[in-house]
């Protein structure tokens, strides 16, 4: 029963962060990296990539998920991927990393967009439909509900998942990732941080 119960709560959780993930990357977001300055009440601050340290409201029910590597063999057909890309030859788009999502989050943003992870960059949230090995290296083809996208994972390339995490992980020095949304006055909040709380930056 406890196992049981365990199981439910869990796929509760994961469901809730699939809608927080989605909704905090919807219109006009902002996206935050850098570690972690200070943690005073519900107020986050970065010390961002950019360099200027950056404050963030977090929701009361804040979802806080953690990173562990993986590596290119665990993806697999089926698998649900956000993807970030650069424009590569032969049609075929080079990654730059890659988040394995738990099954509760299939769907969650769905589709091919900007980003911003490096000039030019673009992250495609997608159902994998084909991974094979070539001379290259791995491949993946991306399939989303507008169109497909055929990817490269160059080696040493960061591949993630998510791992447990909690407020209690969010310490200063922690590297993290916000995706956040802007208000008209410029303030900053988000439902959703992503911390590096088992020694893997945050490579989203």
């Amino acid at each position: 029963m406890k196992r049981q119960t365990r199981t439910a709560l869990l796929s509760i959780g994961m469901l809730a962060l699939s809608t927080a993930w989605a909704a905090a990357q919807d219109a006009q977001p902002t996206r935050v990296r850098g570690t972690i300055a200070s943690v005073e009440g519900s107020t986050l601050s970065v010390t961002s990539r950019e360099g200027p340290v950056v404050r963030i409201a977090m929701a009361p029910d804040v979802g806080v998920r953690g990173i562990k590597a993986a590596s290119a063999g665990d993806i697999k057909p089926g698998d649900y991927v956000g993807a970030a890309t650069l424009p590569g030859e032969g049609g075929k788009a080079g990654a730059l990393e890659v988040l394995i999502f738990p099954a509760a989050m299939k769907g969650a943003n769905e589709g091919s967009f900007p980003w911003d992870l490096q000039p030019g960059s673009t992250m495609t949230n997608a159902t994998v439909s084909n991974a094979v090995e070539s001379v290259s290296g791995r491949e993946l083809t991306l399939t989303y509900p507008t169109g497909s996208k055929q990817i490269t994972l160059p080696e040493g390339i960061p591949v993630v998942t998510f791992a447990e995490a909690s407020p209690a992980d969010l310490k200063p020095g922690a590297p993290v990732f916000v995706p956040a949304t802007k208000a008209a006055d410029g303030s900053l909040a988000t439902a959703f941080v992503v911390v590096g709380n088992q020694g893997v930056v945050p490579p989203m």
